[in-house]
């Protein structure tokens, strides 16, 4: 049997106010006078953050716009971009929620490898390291913060560029940076996690390390979402700390149906990953039937309205476009209905299932 030998972050700092601490943790890793760029969520321009990045010199901040999930083309003309300002640069700080995050580690992983992002759409097909790289979310449940993929639109699919040489070499924890996250964001955000934590625990690539990881994300998610009647410093911190249990708990495992269809929906309609699984997940009760259930009481509880009827009115040749995406997903497939999931998940199931959202 060949078992999986994974990369994981780097270095990790956690703990309220580590942002502060930026400055040390980034000098040791400046290269002669190349510059440090700061890709940073556009969400925060001409806020309180920005004014405290540790950018000097050379530094660059670039607002990365991440109304759209990243696209290959975003990611090829910044790094484009940057090598014609600067030939060469010291390293991507990327800060904000999980596009800003795989925005950064793409660009650094283009400041070094030939031709376009979208050539490495798949798996382990990136040979050369990127510059240095770190993240520091600014929202809480994607996981990208210690994911070996960067999810990436490109000309003819969604797909991310997942390699060993993806992961961040650096990652800050602050649960203070995700105080004043919008509610419905931070709710679909949050949802992301407990979603691929159902997934994960549920899936037929189940094995003690995930499970491990997966059970401590999902006890904190529920403790945040469920237990609680109103959001607090310790919530924060505590969705924080589930995003990266999560997160890991994916490293050796996979996720499932709701994250294969939703890539569809990203790709066609632009859906953010985040309400993007909440919509699908909220019809999957004949594949998650507690994890459902236990979702919509979540949505109750927090007040928060999940989108119907974002598929009615599609054409045929666009239901054909997101059935092509989804079913390339093959190891979320296989992770949710086993070796002999095509035979299960026909084209005509997934049009029936797209049709419902």
């Amino acid at each position: 049997m060949q078992f999986r030998n994974f990369k994981m972050v780097g270095y990790v700092i956690y703990g309220r106010g580590s942002f502060n601490q930026l400055e040390q943790i980034l000098e040791p890793r400046r290269e002669d006078s190349l510059p440090m760029i700061f890709l940073v969520d556009h969400f925060f321009k001409d806020k309180e953050l920005v004014r405290n990045i540790p950018a000097k010199g050379k530094d660059k901040i670039i607002f990365a716009d991440v109304t759209y999930e990243p696209k290959t083309t975003y990611v090829d003309s910044i790094a484009a971009e940057l090598k014609e300002d600067f030939g060469m640069v010291s390293g991507i700080i990327g800060i904000g929620g999980g596009s800003t995050l795989d925005l950064a580690k793409a660009v650094s992983l283009m400041m070094r490898n030939p031709g376009s992002s979208a050539d490495y759409q798949g798996w382990d097909l990136v040979q050369v390291p990127g510059v240095y790289k770190a993240g520091i979310p600014t929202l809480s449940g994607t996981g990208a913060e210690v994911s070996r993929t960067t999810v990436l639109t490109g000309p003819t699919k969604k797909l991310g560029m997942n390699s060993d040489y993806t992961p961040f070499d650096q990652i800050l924890l602050d649960p203070e940076l995700t105080a004043n996250s919008p509610k419905d964001q931070r709710f679909y955000t949050g949802m992301d996690c407990y979603i691929h934590c159902i997934e994960s625990l549920q899936g037929t690539f189940l094995n003690e390390f995930s499970k491990s990881y997966g059970e401590k994300a999902l006890q904190l998610c529920r403790e945040v979402f469920l237990e609680k009647d109103s959001w607090n410093d310790e919530s924060d911190d505590k969705l924080m700390m589930a995003s990266y249990a999560g997160g890991m708990s994916i490293a050796y495992s996979q996720v499932g149906v709701a994250h294969a269809v939703s890539y569809g929906l990203s790709y066609l309609l632009g859906t953010k990953h985040g309400i993007g699984n909440c919509i699908v997940f909220n019809h999957l009760e004949e594949y998650y039937p507690e994890g459902v259930r236990e979702f919509k009481k979540m949505v109750e509880q927090s007040g928060i309205y999940i989108p119907k009827g974002i598929c009615a009115g599609l054409t045929e040749e666009q239901f054909d476009k997101m059935i092509n995406v989804s079913l390339g997903m093959k190891p979320l497939w296989e992770n949710a209905l086993g070796k002999e999931w095509e035979k299960i998940m026909t084209r005509e199931r997934l049009k029936d299932l797209y049709q419902k959202l």
